[in-house]
């Protein structure tokens, strides 16, 4: 499982906790979240987001 960190305003998004509060399931892999999914904490989109190395 891999980790994305938002550009923008740090938060992480770890496919091995998802994020429950948004209604994503532990184990969504990033590739898998849906085209509309933006940080919950500052609403940029995915492109906005690079894994964590």
């Amino acid at each position: 499982m891999k980790k994305y960190v938002c550009d923008v305003c740090g938060w992480i998004y770890d496919e091995a906790l998802g994020d429950p509060d948004n209604g994503i399931a532990p184990g969504t892999k990033f590739d898998a979240l849906p085209d509309d999914f933006v940080c919950p904490l500052c609403s940029v989109g995915k492109d906005e987001f690079s894994e964590v190395q």
